[in-house]
């Protein structure tokens, strides 16, 4: 039994400077001497970009997708990668959906750096490598282990900016637990077929919509940008004149519909007032479902890379979201 660990910096590696704060510093080989369990699991520890998250980039993410094929493809059992929780959610859903071996892949990282007392950098990482290592956990995709929690990279949403338990999926709930070092996992959600990437990056725009929105930043988005996500009021609700903003958009580009509440999902035909679900589908856009704006940006930008039509991305949607 092997796993391989790959580590891009982020809190969990963090290490003091003398002029103040703290900075990526730590090896993986540092990371997994200060615990002592993980040596029953075989480790290949592999540092990657030492970077803050909020620095990485989906090429750098698609180099550590390619490393960790070939890696479950020399006989690891499962693959755990470290890195910051500022974009740890939307690192995790890119990875689920180019992800297409029966592996785990497992996600982790720290709220606490390892100079403040209470760190839970070592736990997280113990318990992610557990289930990277479980059977329990193959066919799952991509899974963010944080605080003894098991959350499909789907669904999983950082919640609070500073909580130790941030990661939480709100319509679904965890699919396991971690306890006394066993996996349990209590549920398992169907896997969706990987989607295949071309290199490169089409630009894909999120607006969040506010209170007397005039749309004055969205004229002319179809010239520089090839896509667009909407985070929506409630279920789906922009104001009325910002309605026919969207529509001439969606005749130019993809615009999906999502909700900026954090969850629940868009509606299809509930409402039918001007600027409501049942109006802007009507225009064009794309239903993003259950899908909150973050993924829906990565998902719309998988798919344009891919070269997805308009019907294929409505049709992504309709099954991942």
């Amino acid at each position: 039994m092997t796993v391989t660990l790959f580590t891009l910096g982020g809190t969990i590696a963090m290490a003091g400077r003398p002029s103040g704060g703290v900075v990526p510093r730590l090896s993986g080989a540092e990371l997994t001497a200060a615990v002592p369990a993980l040596a029953e699991y075989g480790l290949d520890v592999r540092d990657a970009h030492a970077v803050p998250s909020a620095n990485l980039t989906f090429a750098q993410l698609y180099e550590v997708v390619d490393a960790a094929s070939r890696a479950v493809k020399a006989g690891a059992t499962g693959v755990v990668v470290t890195q910051g929780t500022d974009t740890l959610e939307e690192t995790a859903y890119l990875l689920d959906l180019i992800w297409p071996h029966p592996q785990p892949l497992v996600l982790t990282g720290a709220m606490r750096n390892p100079t403040l007392a209470g760190a839970d950098g070592p736990a997280n990482l113990l318990a992610a490598v557990r289930v990277a290592a479980a059977p329990e956990a193959r066919d799952l995709g991509a899974l963010l282990v944080f605080n003894d929690e098991i959350h499909a990279a789907r669904r999983v949403r950082k919640t609070h900016a500073t909580s130790t338990a941030t990661f939480a999926s709100p319509n679904t709930g965890p699919l396991g637990h971690v306890i006394e070092g066993r996996v349990r996992v209590l549920t398992r959600p169907p896997r969706l077929p990987a989607l295949t990437p071309a290199a490169g990056g089409p630009r894909v725009a999120l607006h969040t919509v506010t209170l007397d929105d005039d749309g004055a930043l969205l004229p002319g988005l179809a010239t520089t940008h090839q896509g667009l996500v909407v985070a929506a009021y409630g279920v789906g609700h922009v104001p009325a004149g910002l309605a026919p903003v969207l529509g001439e958009l969606a005749t130019r580009i993809p615009v999906v519909l999502t909700s900026r509440t954090g969850a629940g999902s868009v509606l299809t035909s509930t409402y039918g007032a001007p600027g409501s679900e049942t109006d802007l589908l009507s225009r064009g856009l794309v239903n993003g479902g259950l899908l909150d704006p973050y993924k829906a940006r990565v998902l719309l930008r998988v798919l344009l890379s891919a070269g997805a039509a308009h019907e294929d991305i409505a049709r992504e949607f309709t099954l991942r979201a």
